[in-house]
């Protein structure tokens, strides 16, 4: 006989806060945000830890370079999209990686014969208007000088032109030695009015860039989430079809950790590509998994070794796994079972999982809910999906703009992969939609005013961290009058747009 859970499955909707005790410290800007992304034994760190509890779900409609870059800056983390060629992949990675580093090794040189032909053509493929001349043309040659716009005119000057003609030449550079740090080089860039510090060793080989608009984009995003070499993180979806040939190849691109992408995570195809990671890499590269609904799916993913583990299916605004396979469960009931099995972990084990949940945050306020009832932190696609960062375009219906927005299990993302059985090769129905969100513009303006709701009922809960919240919190069910209560109601409107 089937076993049937006597508890309704709810969503976040279904559930508000109750108001604890605002003390004198709870102040939006006394709370902190930071949460773990991977497990930990009781009384270490976290390797890794986010500044806020975001992450941008693994879609080609929303975990690109782009995004991961504009997310990384301000605290969260993207896992670039696994349903495409394992080159543009780590491509991805190693853009976001390379956007922001203090000491850059540089992509874009030249020798001192090449052409202004040649030095344009470099400047488009890579974007960089600053080019080293070295002697060999490569990252760590002898540094002969620079080539920066100012140096030529591309509608007057002769395209065959040779470089050592019209470079500012070492001699006139300002450089720093290597074995520098980093806050002497910013003193020498400040002190000297310079744009780029070039970082050599005894020999005039170069070795780093060091860059003006770094330390200017750093005091405007001091949230940045960054690695101990100062480099932004990303993270990165995978499948369990390739992922013998993919992780090794994000590995070698500087990846941070990586996360499973299936719509059904409670699998022997999960646990055998967990433990293919973890027999190779050990504890050296972190893999979340998922996703699941219940105890039992976190466990076996538990003692399968995942470093954490995500919860939610059919609940995101473009899956239709529900309608399609009848497969999932309400996001908050989710939520609640398997943070519960998570404690109950810990507390046997001493090994701390943190918990992701994907899908069925429909309003601000839900996340904070969800993280109350024990989420680490939260997977969103519409939400990013919605700004000017997304891979997506931007198209205008009627008086409104619009971007598109579609599920990897939809046709247009043939992201077989992800909803993988075993068999051939073909995606055999879909369970996601080809869709569009409303534009919402810059991803920064829009999650400074979700943080900033955030941390308002966090404080409203008489908490200023998330584990204070999770432990302080009080919760209640509503019912669908209530749910009418809150809004407003028995009035007219005014008409704000007239």
């Amino acid at each position: 006989m089937a076993h049937y859970f006597t508890d309704v499955s709810r969503t976040f909707s279904e559930y508000l806060l109750v108001p604890g005790l605002t003390t004198k410290e709870c102040l939006p800007q006394s709370v902190s945000l930071k949460t773990p992304v991977v497990k930990f034994k009781k009384g270490d760190k976290p390797e890794i830890e986010l500044n806020i509890p975001f992450v941008s779900a693994i879609m080609q409609s929303v975990s690109d370079d782009g995004l991961g870059i504009a997310l990384a800056r301000n605290g969260g983390l993207s896992f670039i999209y696994g349903s495409q060629s394992i080159e543009n992949q780590v491509e991805m990675v190693k853009k976001v990686k390379k956007f922001k580093a203090g000491f850059v090794v540089s992509d874009a040189n030249i020798k001192p014969d090449s052409t202004l032909k040649d030095v344009i053509e470099l400047k488009k493929k890579t974007g960089h208007s600053t080019i080293a001349v070295t002697h060999d043309g490569s990252a760590n040659g002898k540094l002969l000088g620079f080539v920066t716009s100012r140096d030529y005119r591309e509608n007057k000057d002769s395209m065959d032109k040779k470089v050592e003609e019209f470079m500012t030449p070492f001699s006139k550079l300002v450089h720093g030695k290597l074995g520098i740090t980093l806050s002497e080089a910013n003193d020498i860039i400040w002190e000297n009015k310079l744009n780029t510090l070039p970082i050599i060793d005894e020999n005039q080989n170069l070795c780093y860039f060091v860059f003006r608009k770094d330390y200017e984009d750093h005091k405007e995003n001091p949230h940045e989430l960054l690695d101990e070499n100062k480099k932004l993180m990303v993270g990165a979806g995978i499948n369990t079809r390739d992922h013998e040939e993919r992780v090794p190849a994000l590995v070698e691109a500087g990846v941070d950790v990586l996360c499973l992408d299936s719509s059904d995570g409670y699998s022997e195809w999960q646990y055998n590509a967990i433990k293919f990671i973890k027999d190779k890499y050990g504890d050296k590269v972190k893999i979340g998994a998922g996703n699941i609904v219940d105890k039992e799916g976190f466990l076996y993913l538990a003692e399968a070794g995942a470093d954490f583990i995500k919860v939610g299916i059919g609940g995101g605004s473009i899956c239709i796994t529900r309608e399609q396979k009848g497969i999932g469960r309400g996001q908050a009931s989710s939520v609640i079972e398997v943070a519960e099995a998570r404690d109950e972990y810990y507390e046997k084990t001493g090994i701390y999982i943190p918990i992701c949940t994907d899908g069925g945050l429909v309003q601000d306020y839900h996340m904070v809910l969800a993280l109350a009832m024990g989420a680490d932190f939260m997977m969103m696609g519409r939400y990013f999906a919605r700004f000017d960062e997304s891979p997506t375009k931007k198209l205008k219906m009627g008086n409104s703009y619009v971007k598109e927005y579609w599920g990897e299990g939809s046709n247009r993302a043939r992201n077989w992969q992800r909803y993988d059985m075993g068999g051939s090769e073909n995606l055999k129905f879909e369970e996601g939609v080809d869709s569009y969100v409303p534009y919402a513009g810059k991803l920064k303006d829009n999650l400074d005013v979700t943080i900033g709701k955030i941390k308002s009922t966090m404080c409203s809960c008489g908490a200023i961290t998330i584990p204070e919240l999770k432990d302080k919190a009080k919760i209640t069910l509503v019912s669908s009058t209530s749910i009418i209560e809150g809004g407003a109601h028995d009035v007219i409107l005014k008409d704000t747009n007239a």
